[in-house]
């Protein structure tokens, strides 16, 4: 990939700019105009669309980059990332069904997810949301939360269910242009971290969405996730992961700031940085980021070399990424979020002062346990596909 776009001098103005966002819980308007401008919301896209056909590999390292400046700017764009990336992945494999979407972002549109709904702990794979077939296109019907670019998004995927056969219901992904009728955007917003994300909820009251946008009809559940359904894990979580990262070394940087400049009285140097119970709870920070980065960039890595020959893969390579997936993201915020915490034990109470990039990074870091996959569905996943269970097997806990 070329040369990063993200200069200094740009990530520090983004830096500057968090603790007003986060405070006024005010959307990244003028982050996001200058990542528009700079080109960086088409590094995924192939040159003939305008971008630098950057691999998963490629982004993740970016946006962890962006994270430790500004972790909710990543985050909310890394929902555009999640639909550009996965549309040229699919054409790496010889699939043109998303080219649309290449064309769509090269001509300026931005992406975003509608996959959050209450009452759906396997988002993506089921839907409470309903999808009814009609002429020329599908009705979907429900509620979705955590839409993330709610501002500035031009086109939201999502998805639903069609129950139209209850033996063999299917979930619907397609896309919705802004200009669509019956729907609207309740602005709810207002949360404990990542605020400046804006992920309103959107109401979707019977929109209609035509065939052309309809990208795949598959089976509901684990029997489904095609490339299209696991490209879009692989994209959100993996990038979820490194963003998360991102945060933590910051954190560190932070801590290290702190531990070198703070003074006590009662050392005998005079430097907090010679306390050895501080100097132990540091290295497990660093230790940790150590770990977790080597993880992901080697998830990150295989995933960008193999794809393109994902139409050969055999159940067990997806069912494999899918675990590697879910676990490492999992793994990745757990240590961001123990890597933040730690930072406030050391740096004591003056960390936790209101306003200040530590406690803030704090909140963050709790938010990313909550983005799927969540820790119970991803030890369930990893466990039953090393196990040989048939995820979609019913009873559930049977």
């Amino acid at each position: 990939m070329p040369e990063s776009v993200l200069t200094v001098e740009m990530l520090e103005r983004f830096r500057g700019r968090a603790g007003k966002y986060d405070r006024e819980n005010s959307f990244f308007h003028e982050d996001f105009e200058e990542l528009r401008e700079s080109g960086y919301l088409k590094l995924c896209l192939p040159e003939e669309f305008g971008g630098t056909h950057a691999t998963l590999a490629e982004v993740a390292e970016e946006q962890r980059k962006l994270a430790a400046y500004a972790p909710a700017t990543a985050l909310a764009t890394n929902m555009h990332f999640y639909w550009t990336g996965l549309a040229a992945d699919l054409m790496r494999a010889g699939d043109d069904t998303c080219r649309w979407m290449l064309e769509a972002a090269g001509n300026g549109d931005v992406f975003a997810a509608g996959h959050g709904e209450r009452g759906n702990d396997m988002p993506i794979l089921l839907s409470s949301s309903s999808a009814e077939k009609v002429d020329g296109g599908y009705k979907f019907t429900g509620h979705k939360s955590f839409g993330s670019l709610s501002p500035v998004w031009d086109w939201l995927g999502l998805h639903g269910m069609d129950t139209s056969d209850p033996a063999a219901p299917k979930v619907v992904h397609a896309f919705m242009k802004r200009d669509t009728e019956n729907y609207h955007i309740n602005e709810v917003w207002d949360a404990l971290g990542m605020r400046a994300t804006k992920s309103e909820d959107t109401i979707l009251e019977g929109v209609v969405i035509p065939d052309e946008y309809v990208s795949y009809v598959v089976p509901a559940g684990f029997a489904g996730a095609n490339l299209f359904v696991l490209g879009i894990f692989a994209w959100a979580d993996v990038t979820f992961a490194h963003i998360y990262c991102g945060l933590a070394r910051r954190a560190v940087e932070l801590t290290r700031e702190n531990l070198t400049s703070r003074k006590s009285i009662a050392i005998g140097s005079g430097e907090y940085r010679y306390h050895p119970e501080l100097q132990h709870g540091f290295a497990e920070m660093v230790m940790a980021v150590q770990g977790i980065e080597a993880l992901i960039e080697k998830l990150a890595a295989d995933w960008s070399a193999q794809v393109p020959d994902a139409a050969n893969w055999a159940p067990e390579t997806a069912g494999g990424f899918a675990a590697r997936i879910v676990g490492a993201k999992y793994m990745a915020t757990e240590a961001a979020f123990k890597v933040v915490d730690q930072a406030v034990d050391i740096c004591g109470g003056f960390g936790v002062a209101r306003g200040g990039e530590l406690e803030r990074l704090f909140r963050d870091a709790r938010m990313g346990r909550l983005h799927p996959a969540t820790s119970p569905v991803a030890h369930e996943v990893v466990a039953k596909i090393h196990l040989g269970i048939d995820p979609d097997i019913q009873p559930r806990w049977g």
